[in-house]
């Protein structure tokens, strides 16, 4: 694998991305930003920018590794006798650039800095979490959906404290053959020890994104930007 180096194809930016802009208003938009799962791209979730409110920016970003043309990860993902093993450095690496791309995008968006969201799905919902629960106070909320928490992370997520103000929504199907709903009961039992501020779903459904999932996240959404 290798990691793009090439910024300017994202127009100067840490990331390439997909865009939806929001509709024309005084007010600042908010931001959206969607992380899609390992082997997949930027049109993945893009495909669900229109189900979002148009007062919001929504970029839908493509992972910065490369496995083969059209598939990207966040990080390199194996197994060794039966466990999932992660690239650490490469997983350390796009914790980093994601938080700097939000930041490109609310200066070139001119967003505003109190209305940004991010989540994702499967190894994005990784990166929301490992993104979101280290820098709380940059977000409005983040989403994660059919995903886990990394055992790497843990000693890097603020205090209890910090993440009471963040909004977390955990989604998953109970019949998920690739990351099962384990993930998500062990994430929620551990984040419930530093904070209350937790939305939780379970479905009946695989690995995917739902339409009853995608109606709850909507509803939530529009909870928190009212």
């Amino acid at each position: 694998m290798k990691i793009k180096t090439d910024a300017l194809k994202g127009e100067e930016l840490m990331l390439i991305y997909k865009m939806r802009e929001a509709e024309l208003s005084e007010k600042k938009p908010g931001l959206i930003l969607l992380l899609h799962g390992i082997g997949s791209n930027e049109e993945d979730l893009f495909r669900l920018a229109n189900q979002f409110p148009y007062d919001f920016v929504i970029v839908s970003a493509r992972a910065p590794y490369t496995i083969s043309p059209g598939k990207y990860t966040w990080f390199e993902l194996g197994f060794n006798n039966g466990e999932r093993v992660i690239n650490p450095e490469q997983a350390e690496k796009s914790r980093l650039v994601i938080n700097t791309f939000i930041s490109q995008l609310v200066d070139k968006y001119t967003i505003d800095p109190k209305k940004v969201f991010l989540g994702g799905f499967s190894q994005g919902g990784i990166m929301s979490y490992s993104v979101g629960l280290t820098f709380p106070k940059k977000f409005a909320g983040i989403f994660i959906l059919s995903s886990r928490l990394l055992p790497e992370v843990k000693p890097l997520i603020r205090p209890g404290e910090e993440l009471q103000s963040l909004p977390i929504f955990i989604a998953h199907g109970k019949n998920d053959p690739v990351l099962p709903v384990t993930y998500a009961t062990d994430a929620l039992a551990y984040l419930q020890t530093l904070t209350n501020n937790i939305t939780y779903h379970e479905y009946d459904m695989v690995h995917t994104v739902g339409e009853k999932e995608l109606a709850d996240l909507l509803d939530w959404l529009l909870a928190k930007t009212v």
